[in-house]
This record gives structure tokens, C-alpha cells and sequence, in this order.
């Protein structure tokens, strides 16, 4: 056979194929937890390493390192970060309701700083972990699976006694699909959980009862209570969250309103986005109740104060903080789990489902190994009991054996051929006896001290007792409301020891509107300096600074301060701001970044020229390009709503370099790179609409490009610096339009 013939085969095929096989690997082995454990396989693999090296709640603390290390190298292959993060994810109670990984040292922090490196925080199991999620891995109540290399195995699930995904809930983004559950309270879990196996055909509004809603690690308010059934229905949804506040009345009047906790989206980097968010309410003047925000949150707890000046509506002022920053919020959610080998979105009666039927399964595999182990048991102490009403004639039996195979061929079946007996009756007694093999076994490893009296009434109590266990075991195997009963029981100790009073509140809460205070219109001068940073200022500021003010900046005009301000940039862009966003202030107050508050990217094009956008209304617009090409726009198509347009139309490696309001101007003075000067009547640019490129106003040499445009009105003499002379632009021989200008010499 030739190893190197070709198969061919269809790209796209090959590409369906593969792309096929890479997204079910995501879904199935990395970025869903599964139903009945509800635990992604890289958590579930670490908690098993960990169970492995036997850090349990009750030894010491272990290097992180180790077990990402022994993890990686046994049972996920796919990098320590992904292993180290979910190591810390477990860890953290701001993330988790129930956090199964027990962290010493610096694992991050609900503000979005990040853990120690491995090499410096230790870990441990919790005591809940250890005995609710692996307590039952020895009892063979899962399957095993080989691991990535087959040299080791792992449980392809771990025995979870509780509905772990509702608890804890789930985050994660596989291919074509992502997953988003909320975290939920242990008891009010376990509740629906016992609900729904005394009723199979519970229905989610009676299960609602038991499971109120989600439980966020960090509190809230959950303000969509109505909207909650529809969610566990279908298992899809979102959830409208609020952070929770107080008000502090403190001497002389003053208010302060304290975030107390937070929505649980908003843990990480949001709580900085939320402080940023406030202190910009106050800089552009949306409010003017800020006096102070500051961050007082420590391990105890969330702590934003918020000091407010005496007169402030705390209701009003509140409103506005859930309508304008992430102090309310929304959880997508997104119920979506591994259930027999596939992704599902499942209900809150699927999950419980699915949870309650892994319990049976894992409770009939516990108890049938049990039961399989006391019949075991009771065969032994069966066969001991009748041993020791025949003791005289086992020892003579053993007495008389040459070895032990012959003595147990005897006890099992009865074969006395080669050993000596006292008399022909006890020979005749030992080839009736019939023990089992592990009878025999028994009876030749038993002690001579088990033969005492008390022992031997030990030994009967002990087979009572194991019959006892057996007509147990009996009946759970075979009645399922006895198995429930065991499962409920074990349900109910969970929840004595480990269940926490609910953190969340679930109620109906109507939408917040507030007020806005209604600015006062008034005309401003807007000031931007060369730099890019902006401001405004009132006229009569401007008037008594009027001289620096235009030294200083590139761009001053006036502008109402409801209304907008357009920058045209060089890229033939058109960027829309809100004048109310740009800083308000004294004459030297330095002003804001207009990248900060607008689409416009200074790393990429520049300012040409910024107007006020009612002004541009009233008048026309020239644009000129480097490549010569050039129109006359109305201003009125520049009244837009969108924040960022095209201003104009440029050909391929041409840039804006002139856009001018057209007021008294006569004549356009063109200025190319290589010395040529055009002078020629505005009248002569044609007016086109912004999509359009325009026309050539100028031809130009071979490499050589506009470098400058100037204005001239015949009344008033314009003069430039062109190298070292001074040239009079009204001097300059009028030309036409697309001609090739007067060459000027130094």
C-alpha cells in the first residue's frame, strides 16, 4: 500500500468539518458547566487534583502552583492561566454564593484587581467541597474517564449532592453560544428541589414559592420581580438589578448617600466606570448636588459616599444615579448547560429535573454497592456463627489437614480425603459441611479470642445489625420515595450547616425619572487650543481675555449652550459634540480632550476647522483638498444627528486641508508645495452636495500638492510671509480656475 497517495477532498467540506469539530470541542470540553455538577470540566479537573494531593479543609494550606501544576500535567492540557483563573474564580465570595476553593492570600478583590501570581497564594479545599462535591467519589457512584494521554483517570462528573449550577450559577462564551446563570440561595435551592420530588409536576410559578429569585453574592435590589417567571420559564431573560443605598444625615445639614452594595455586574472594573461616572455628572454640570465621591469599600463591605450639599432631593438626585450610571443595571441571562451530552436552555424545572434524576442515579449506585457490600458482610457472620457452633470439629479439621487448601476443601465441600479424625462420627459431620468459599476463607483467617462468649454475642448483634441495613437498602432500592427521603435528608443537612440568610431583595419596582434642571440658555465662546483640548467660557470673560484668548487657542467662536459644535477634520470627517459636554469654567481651566468626549481620534486625523453647528445653518462652506479638488457646500447638510459623518467625499491619497465659511471672500488664493500661486474668483467654485469629490482648482506639477488657501476681498490688502518676503495677495494676477497659477520666487 502507498502511504503517499493524495485524497482529495472539497475545501469547504474539510473547512465544515473541522470548524464543526473545533465548536463542539469548546462547547462540550471547555466553555459550558454541565447540568448535573454545574461545573466546567477545567473546575471540576482542578477540584479532583486538589481532592488527589488530599488538601482537604482540614490540612494545611498548598501552593497554587502545585495544583495548577499537577493539574495541567494530569488532566488539562490547555495552559496554567485558564487553570489559575478558575482556581481564583472558585475562591472568590464576591463572585461565588457558595465559593468552593478555600484561598489564602491575594486573590483579587471585588474592584477588579487581579490575584497574586500562583507561585504566591495558597489553596485548599472548603469543608462543603470536600464533603458535598467529592465525599462520594470512592463509593464508584460516577464513571471514570481516561484523561487527555490515558495514563491517569478522572470523573467524567463529580457526585454533587446539591443543584450546584442554581447555586452557584455559571459564565462562559463558547462557539456560536454563551452561557449566563445567576447565582441563587443554598437553602431556597434545596427547598425547590425537595418540592419538586415530592411533585414531579410542580410548575415553576409553585417552585417560586421555595426559589424566590437570584441571589447576587453582592446584594441589590432586583427590581422585575413580574418578570422572573417568564425567565425561569424559559430559561432566558434579563434581570434588572439596582445597588442599594442609604442616606447618612450629618451635621450642619449635610447629606451624604452611601452605596451600600452594588449590582452584580458592576464587580470588577465597573465600580471604577461608576465613580468616573458620578464625578462626570458634576463636571458637565448635569448636577450640581456633588460636593465629594469617595471609595471607603474594605473587606467588611461596599462603601461609596456621596456628600451632598444641604438643599439636594435625595429621591430625585438617587433616580438619576440608576438613569445615568450602573448603579442599576441588567444580568443577561441565558440558562444554557451541557444535559446528556448536549448544550440545552433549560427552565428552572429542567435543571431540578436534571439535578434530581443525576441524585437518584448516584444514591441507586451508592446504595446497590452498599447493599452488595452488607450481603458480603452478612455471608461472613453467617458462616462465623456456624463455625463456632462446630468449633470442636473445625479445629479437628484443621488439626488433621495437611495444608490449608486441603482444609478448605473440606469446609467447602465436604472432601475429608487424606486428613486424620479422632472418630468415623466426625468425619461423617465434615463431609456435610457446605460453606461458601468466602465463608471458609473466614473461618481459617478467624482469631481463637473470637470465641469468647462476648464475642461471639458481638458477632450476632453485628449480623442483626447487618440485616438490618440490608432490609434498608432493600427498601431504598426498590421504593422511590424512601430514596428521596435519604436524598432529602442529606439535603436538609447541607442546608443547616451551610445555607446564609438571602442578600438580595426581590421586589417590583417602578422605573426611576428624575428631574433634570433645565440649563439656563446663554451664549458661550468656545476655546480650543492647538493641542486639542476644549473648553467654554462665558462672553464676558472672553471679552476682557479677548487678546490672549486668540493668541492662544486655534479655534474661537461663539455658540449657544444647548446647542452643537462640528469639527471637520482632514480625513473628511464630520464629528458632532454637545457644547453642554465640553467644560465649563474660568478663562484658565485647561479644558477637556475632544477625543474624550466625541468619535474624534487624534492619533489619526486632524482639525481643520470647528464651527458652531447652528452657525454653519446660515452659511455656505468652501473645501479644499491637497489634491487641488474643491466645492462650495450648504451649511444646512451639516445639521445632523449622528455623532460622526462623512463631510465629503476624498479620492484615494487625498486629504482635507481647507474648509472656510464663505462670508465677504472674493477671491481663493491656492498655494502649492513647489511655489505656484493661484488667484482666482470665489464666484467660480461650483456648489456641490458633501457626498460629491468636488472639482480641480488648481493643476498641479508632478509630485507636488496644495500646501496652503487664502482669502483676499479687494477692499482690504492681504499680505503673507512666503520665505523671505513679504507677498501681497491682492497683487497677485488674477487667474482661472483649474490653470496653472504664477510661479513665485524667494
Amino acid at each position: 500500500m502507498d502511504d503517499n497517495r493524495i485524497i482529495r477532498t472539497e475545501y469547504s467540506d474539510l473547512m465544515q468539518k473541522a470548524f464543526i469539530d473545533y465548536a463542539m470541542s469548546v462547547i462540550i470540553a471547555r466553555a459550558l458547566p454541565d447540568v448535573r455538577d454545574g461545573l466546567k470540566p477545567v473546575q471540576r479537573r482542578v477540584l479532583y487534583d486538589m481532592y488527589e494531593l488530599g488538601i482537604r479543609y482540614d490540612r494545611p494550606y498548598r501552593k497554587s502552583a502545585r495544583i495548577v501544576g499537577d493539574t495541567m500535567g494530569k488532566y488539562h492540557p490547555h495552559g496554567d492561566s485558564s487553570i489559575y483563573d478558575s482556581l481564583v474564580v472558585m475562591s472568590q465570595d464576591f463572585k461565588k454564593g457558595l465559593p468552593l476553593v478555600d484561598g489564602h492570600g491575594n486573590f483579587g478583590n471585588i474592584e477588579g484587581d487581579g490575584a497574586a501570581a500562583m507561585r504566591y497564594t495558597e489553596a485548599r479545599l472548603h469543608k462543603i467541597t470536600q464533603e458535598a462535591f467529592l465525599g462520594d467519589l470512592d463509593k464508584d457512584v460516577v464513571d471514570f474517564v481516561p484523561n487527555f494521554d490515558e495514563t491517569e483517570k478522572e470523573p467524567s462528573v463529580l457526585p454533587v449532592k446539591i443543584p450546584n449550577l442554581l447555586v452557584n450559577g455559571s459564565e462562559g462564551i463558547a462557539v456560536g453560544m454563551a452561557t449566563s446563570i445567576p447565582p441563587h440561595n443554598l437553602a431556597e435551592v434545596a427547598d425547590a428541589m425537595k418540592a419538586y420530588m415530592k411533585d414531579e409536576n410542580i410548575s415553576t410559578r409553585e417552585l417560586m414559592r421555595y426559589l424566590k429569585g437570584p441571589d447576587f453574592p453582592t446584594g441589590g435590589i432586583v427590581i422585575n420581580k413580574d418578570e422572573l417567571l417568564d425567565i425561569y420559564e424559559t430559561g432566558t431573560g434579563k434581570i434588572k438589578i439596582r445597588g442599594k443605598v442609604e442616606v447618612e444625615k450629618l451635621k450642619g445639614g449635610k447629606l451624604n448617600l452611601v452605596v451600600t452594595q452594588i449590582p452584580y455586574p458592576m464587580i470588577g472594573m465597573g465600580i471604577g466606570k461608576f465613580l468616573s461616572d458620578v464625578a462626570a455628572l458634576a463636571e458637565t454640570k448635569k448636577t450640581s448636588d456633588i460636593i465629594d465621591i469617595s471609595n471607603q469599600s474594605s473587606k467588611e463591605g461596599i462603601r461609596i459616599v456621596i456628600e451632598l450639599r444641604k438643599d439636594t432631593d435625595v429621591e430625585n438626585f438617587t433616580n438619576m444615579l440608576y438613569k445615568k450610571t450602573r448603579l442599576e443595571d441588567t444580568f443577561g441571562v441565558n440558562m444554557l448547560a451541557i444535559s446528556q451530552g448536549r448544550p440545552e436552555t433549560m427552565g428552572l424545572r429542567q435543571i431540578l429535573k436534571s439535578c434530581v434524576d443525576f441524585q437518584f442515579e448516584v444514591a441507586t449506585r451508592k446504595d446497590t454497592k452498599r447493599h452488595a457490600r452488607e450481603q458480603e458482610r452478612k455471608e461472613v457472620q453467617e458462616g462465623l456463627i456456624k463455625a463456632c457452633n462446630v468449633i470442636d470439629l473445625i479445629i479437628e479439621i484443621l488439626r488433621g489437614s495437611k495444608d490449608r487448601n486441603m482444609a478448605k476443601a473440606c469446609l467447602t465441600e465436604g472432601k475429608t480425603t487424606g486428613i486424620r479424625f479422632k472418630s468415623k462420627e466426625s468425619r461423617i459431620m465434615a463431609e456435610q459441611l457446605k460453606f461458601t468459599e468466602r465463608q471458609a476463607n473466614a473461618i481459617l483467617e478467624m482469631r481463637l479470642y473470637k470465641l469468647i462468649g462476648l464475642e461471639l454475642e458481638a458477632l450476632i448483634n453485628e449480623h442483626e445489625e447487618t440485616m438490618a441495613n440490608i432490609y434498608r437498602y432493600e427498601d431504598i432500592l426498590t421504593r422511590r420515595d424512601s430514596m428521596a427521603q435519604v436524598i432529602i435528608n442529606e439535603l436538609d443537612a447541607i442546608k443547616k450547616e451551610y445555607a446564609v440568610p438571602r442578600k438580595t431583595v426581590i421586589e417590583n419596582a417602578s422605573e426611576a425619572v428624575f428631574e433634570e434642571k433645565k440649563v439656563e440658555e446663554m451664549e458661550v465662546m468656545v476655546l480650543t487650543d492647538r493641542f486639542g483640548y476644549a473648553k467654554t467660557v462665558d462672553s464676558a470673560t472672553y471679552e476682557r481675555n479677548r487678546e490672549v484668548a486668540d493668541a492662544e487657542n486655534r479655534f474661537v467662536f461663539p455658540c449657544r449652550n444647548t446647542g452643537k459644535v462640528c469639527i471637520f477634520t482632514n480625513t473628511g470627517q464630520l464629528h458632532t459634540i454637545k457644547t453642554a459636554d465640553l467644560p465649563f469654567g474660568k478663562f484658565r481651566d485647561k479644558g477637556i480632550p475632544l477625543d474624550n468626549i466625541s468619535n474624534f481620534d487624534s492619533s489619526k486625523e486632524k482639525i481643520i476647522f470647528m464651527a458652531s453647528q447652528t452657525d454653519l445653518n446660515l452659511y455656505r462652506l468652501i473645501f479644499v483638498t491637497a489634491q487641488s479638488m474643491m466645492k462650495v457646500v450648504d451649511g444646512g447638510e451639516f445639521d445632523v444627528a449622528k455623532r460622526t459623518v462623512a463631510a465629503t467625499k476624498l479620492e484615494e491619497n487625498d486629504e482635507v486641508i481647507s474648509v472656510a465659511v464663505l462670508r465677504e471672500q472674493k477671491h481663493i488664493v491656492l498655494q502649492t508645495t513647489d511655489g505656484f500661486f493661484l488667484r482666482f474668483a470665489v464666484d467660480e467654485i461650483p456648489e456641490k452636495k458633501k457626498n460629491a469629490v468636488g472639482v480641480r482648482g488648481m493643476k498641479l506639477s508632478e509630485g507636488a500638492s496644495l500646501e496652503a488657501v487664502y482669502y483676499t476681498d479687494n477692499a482690504v490688502e492681504s499680505t503673507i510671509k512666503y520665505k523671505s518676503r513679504n507677498l501681497v495677495l491682492n497683487n497677485l494676477k488674477p487667474g482661472k480656475r483649474d490653470s496653472r497659477g504664477t510661479k513665485v520666487r524667494a
